[in-house]
């Protein structure tokens, strides 16, 4: 028995229809011209799905994986194998992350194919490769600072040279073509309805195939994990977590059973509806532990427990940090948490004593307290 058959026997909602995966360099059809295709990522989350879809004289890729040795080897194989050395038409890009847009000039250069993605991930995507720095920068640091990090921990990364976004991304080009909200866009020669998600990324394309069951969802939904919501020093009054939450709301409009989404990571998957409620529900959940931790000033590093439900390793911290200043933020814009500066720099975030008599359930509905 599938593990589809199997979830549909057990009643679960969120199935899985295809439930091997395709090796690198190699792909699966997904339905008629959709290919499914998988890159290597050198961390815990070890792939990142890509999609090809056919164009008859060549293909549209979307999403391409970082820039690295064993990345290139597998796309290359894969443009050998299953593409059948037809031309990248087309290069799409949902959002404006490193796994995702990593390889995407070195698609553009080698084909001369156009580059179709948001306005704002361009932006972002184009700016960060320009934006390389041998140690951390002061803004970063007070960042980190403000946000609790351990002090060993805050040693060892003002001592290391830190992650450049050119590390894994191949330069982009001047020119793109903008991907906008609500316009309607042939891929593949399937007709798709472009939709922006927010939180995970800002301004994060979905594709929605008009009159069939496709959606390529790439972060925005996935199947089996939350995508992280992170703030970081660029942005630090930044609310992901209202955003996401807004998302959630807008795509539950026009989810539907029948669709099959196409995810940036793990499996394609069915459920649309009841994951939307999921992803929504886990946030929620979190937030309100985060309150009933909160009677007491707290920075965000000592958050990683109610939020996560769970202890924090070294590896995750960096991710967990940021997650945890995000739903501190939420809550501080929402007016349910005052803040403080504690006198070795760190914010401390504490329940208001009118918000802690009436925790509020306008989550539920999007209201924001007057």
């Amino acid at each position: 028995m599938c593990s589809a058959t199997a979830a549909a026997a057990a009643g679960d909602p969120i199935r899985t229809p295809f439930p091997v995966p395709p090796v690198p360099g190699e792909a699966i059809e997904i339905a008629e011209g959709v290919l499914w295709l998988r890159l290597p990522l050198p961390m815990k989350l070890d792939h990142v799905n890509i999609y090809a879809l056919d164009e008859g004289d060549g293909w549209t890729v979307i999403d391409t994986g970082f820039d690295t040795r064993r990345s290139r080897a597998a796309l290359e194989a894969a443009l050998a194998g299953p593409l059948g050395g037809r031309k990248v038409r087309r290069v799409v890009v949902t959002h404006h992350h490193p796994d995702h847009v990593g390889l995407a000039g070195w698609l553009i250069q080698r084909f001369d194919a156009p580059l179709l993605m948001p306005r704002t991930a361009w932006l972002m995507a184009r700016m960060l490769t320009l934006d390389e720095q041998p140690q951390v920068v002061p803004e970063v640091a007070r960042f980190w600072r403000r946000a609790g990090m351990e002090p060993a921990i805050l040693e060892k990364r003002l001592a290391e040279r830190p992650f450049n976004f050119a590390d894994v991304v191949h330069p982009l080009p001047l020119g793109f073509i903008r991907l906008k909200e609500g316009e309607r866009i042939t891929l593949g020669g399937r007709r798709w309805i472009v939709r922006m998600g927010d939180g995970h990324a800002p301004e994060h394309a979905t594709f929605w195939e008009e009159g069939g069951d496709l959606v390529i969802g790439g972060d925005q939904l996935l199947p089996s994990i939350s995508p992280n919501l992170g703030v970081y020093a660029t942005e630090p009054e930044a609310d992901p977590v209202g955003d996401w939450l807004a998302s959630c709301r807008r795509f539950a409009t026009f989810a539907e059973e029948r669709h099959l989404v196409l995810p940036g990571h793990k499996l394609p998957f069915t459920g649309l509806p009841m994951r939307l409620s999921q992803l929504t529900d886990n946030h929620l959940s979190a937030l309100e532990r985060l309150r009933a931790f909160l009677t007491r000033p707290r920075s965000a590093a000592e958050c990683f427990v109610p939020i996560f439900r769970r202890e924090i390793g070294e590896g995750e911290y960096g991710l967990a940090l940021v997650e945890a200043v995000a739903h501190l933020n939420h809550l501080l814009a929402r007016g349910e948490v005052e803040r403080t500066l504690d006198p070795a720099g760190v914010w401390l975030f504490k329940l208001r004593a009118d918000a802690a008599k009436e925790i509020s359930t306008a989550e539920n509905d999007g209201a924001m307290p007057q």
